[in-house]
This record gives structure tokens, C-alpha cells and sequence, in this order.
């Protein structure tokens, strides 16, 4: 009752399966594309929605691929592109400062480009490169909403070059997987709203676990920070057990800090993080509760990692209803993007 959604962002989130489907269809026709034997290292370049595409592909074909996969979030280009580099520039709107900046030194450096773009600047400069060319489809409302859209193309183009095998049956399974979730939520079985009701008033912090995980958490803690104008911190097992689980043992738990936990869990961890879970889960409770854990759906690493970020969408917009914000519109952005253009 009385939620506010300017932009239509829900029936976006729920869109997801749709935007992959079509994403893959559309993909199969992306041109110029170098062969294997051409490349020896690929760099994805991007920012903020646009940017969690490359950790999507890092997560997921980073441990498969006989290259290594780099994912560079600034105005920087890595210093080891040269012409044997496969860089892929992803920008929603195409003006995005940084990524324009640092994917002119990459083309200046002969490396091989593939943008992923809406338009804009990246797309007018893709085409006076010659370079491969991707157009999303600009009717979604912003770019936070165009996971699917800024990420299938990437993986589409690693299995078109031949870097990385089985990705279309992957993105069939991971489309039935969010199907399923959808048609859950939409029917009744509000997970994410319990979720939301649960977090209350509190400070999300979200733990994930090994790649998967920590693709999940980061992309839930942008998600919370955009969609419901809230602060949301997040980190991944096992490293932050090396580190800030030491915190709660001198700070006490978190309920004393208005800190609400949320565990993200996938089927493909590493067998030695069940124990660390748990383990911090005493730690960050001080053995006195229970941290809200949502555990993955579907078969394969890709679907289980966009189950979790379609679970994470919807929560986030259940957690703004709750608060009364307006998921779309985010002024404090336009703010510092007017101030830069002074």
C-alpha cells in the first residue's frame, strides 16, 4: 500500500528472465570479433550498474578460461594491454566518463574493443573504431536495471571467440531458475519482503560467500544504497575472516550497532566456509540470534549468482517501500554529475 515506484522499477527487476532471454538472442549477432588465437588476457571496463557486468564475468568464467579475466572500475587502463587484449567497454548511457577515458587508451594501445552500450559517446566511438558493437536496449529505465542486458553479451562474446564453452545452455537454465523465483514471489511467497520487514529500520550488512557470494553481496549492497536511499555495507567469506570478524569480538553484536545481517549462500562454495558462516554467525549474534540467510537457486554457478541478485532486486525494493523512497530517481548522483560538468 502507498508504494511509490516512478520509474517502474519492480516490473523491471521482475523483467530479468525476459532481458537475459532476449539478451541472448541478440548477442548471437555481434560481428568483428577476434579468434582465440588472438588473445592472451581480456580487460572489462565499466562503473556502477554498468560495472557489475565484468564482476559477473570474472566470477564466472574467470576459473574456466585458459585467459585471465581483469575487471578495471576507473579512468586507469592497465598497463599489459597491447593488441593481444580483448577489452570490453560497458557504459548504459555511453557518456560514462571513466570507462570513455580508459577505453580510448586501451584503443590507443591496438587492443581489440567490444562495447556494450546503449549509445552515446562509446557507441559513436565504437563505430569510428570499427570496433564490435553491441546496442542495449534503452527503454529500461536505468542502468541498475540492465544486469542482464550489460552482462549476457559479455559472456556471449567469450563463448562466440571460443574462451569459454556451455554458456548458452547455462543462460537457458539460469532463465527457467529466475522464471521460478519470479513466479514464487509473485504468487505469494514474499521472501524478500520477510526479509525487508526482518532488516526493519536496521543497517544491512551482507556477507557472501567465495566469487559467487561476493558478486551477490556487493551487487545487493549498491542495490539497497540506490534503490531504498540507505546506507548497506557488505564483504566475503573467507577473507573477512582474516579480518573484520575480529571486530565483533571487541564491538559486540550487532544488534548494538542497529546492524541487521544477511547471509547469501550458494551451493558452490568452497566445502570450508559452512563452518566460517557459522562461526560468524555467533560471533556477529553473540550467540543470542539468528542472521537471515537466502540460499540460491538452480543448477549452475550463472544461475544460482542471478538468483541471488534477482532475490537481492526485489528486497531492496521492498526494503524502499517500507521506508516510503522512490526506488528510481537518485538526486544525489545528478548533484555530483552537474558538479563535474562545471
Amino acid at each position: 500500500m502507498g508504494r511509490v515506484d516512478s520509474l517502474g522499477m519492480q516490473d523491471a527487476a521482475f523483467g530479468l528472465p525476459d532481458q537475459i532471454d532476449q539478451s541472448m538472442q541478440e548477442s548471437r549477432e555481434i560481428v568483428g570479433l577476434p579468434t582465440m588465437e588472438d588473445i592472451d588476457q581480456v580487460l572489462i571496463l565499466g562503473m556502477g550498474g554498468s560495472g557489475i557486468a565484468g564482476d559477473i564475468v570474472e566470477a564466472i568464467a574467470a576459473p574456466r578460461m585458459a585467459v585471465p579475466v581483469v575487471v578495471s572500475k576507473g579512468y586507469e587502463c592497465p598497463s599489459f594491454v597491447d593488441r593481444r587484449t580483448l577489452v570490453m567497454a560497458v557504459s548504459f548511457s555511453g557518456d560514462t566518463e571513466e570507462t570513455l577515458h580508459a577505453v580510448s587508451i586501451a584503443h590507443d594501445l591496438d587492443a581489440r574493443i567490444v562495447a556494450v552500450t546503449c549509445g552515446g559517446q562509446l557507441g559513436e566511438l565504437a563505430r569510428q573504431w570499427d570496433s564490435s558493437l553491441h546496442l542495449v536496449d534503452s527503454s529500461i529505465p536505468m542502468p541498475r536495471c540492465a544486469v542482464g542486458a550489460v552482462s549476457v553479451p559479455l559472456l556471449m562474446v567469450l563463448q562466440s571467440i571460443g574462451l569459454l564453452i556451455g554458456v548458452e545452455s547455462e543462460l537457458q537454465s539460469c532463465v527457467e531458475t529466475l522464471r521460478k523465483r519470479c513466479d514464487s514471489i509473485q504468487n505469494g511467497l514474499n521472501v524478500p519482503l520477510e526479509v525487508a520487514q526482518g532488516i526493519g529500520d536496521g543497517i544491512p550488512l551482507i556477507y557472501g560467500g567465495g566469487r559467487i557470494g561476493a558478486v551477490a553481496a556487493s551487487r545487493l549492497k549498491n542495490q539497497i544504497n540506490e534503490n531504498a536511499k540507505t546506507p548497506a555495507f557488505f564483504n566475503a567469506m573467507p577473507e573477512l575472516c582474516h579480518n573484520e570478524i575480529a571486530g565483533w569480538g571487541a564491538a559486540g553484536d550487532v544488534a548494538h550497532h542497529r546492524i541487521s545481517p544477511l547471509h547469501l549462500r550458494h551451493s558452490f562454495e568452497h566445502s570450508r566456509l559452512s563452518q566460517r558462516f557459522d562461526f560468524n554467525e555467533s560471533i556477529a549474534t553473540g550467540g543470542q540470534g539468528e542472521v537471515a540467510t537466502i540460499q540460491a537457486q538452480g543448477d549452475t554457478p550463472l544461475a544460482q549468482l542471478f538468483d541471488l541478485i534477482l532475490f537481492g532486486d526485489q528486497m531492496s525494493l521492498e526494503l524502499a517501500a517500507l521506508r516510503g523512497q522512490d526506488p528510481g530517481p537518485i538526486d544525489v548522483l545528478i548533484d555530483l554529475k552537474h558538479l563535474l560538468a562545471e
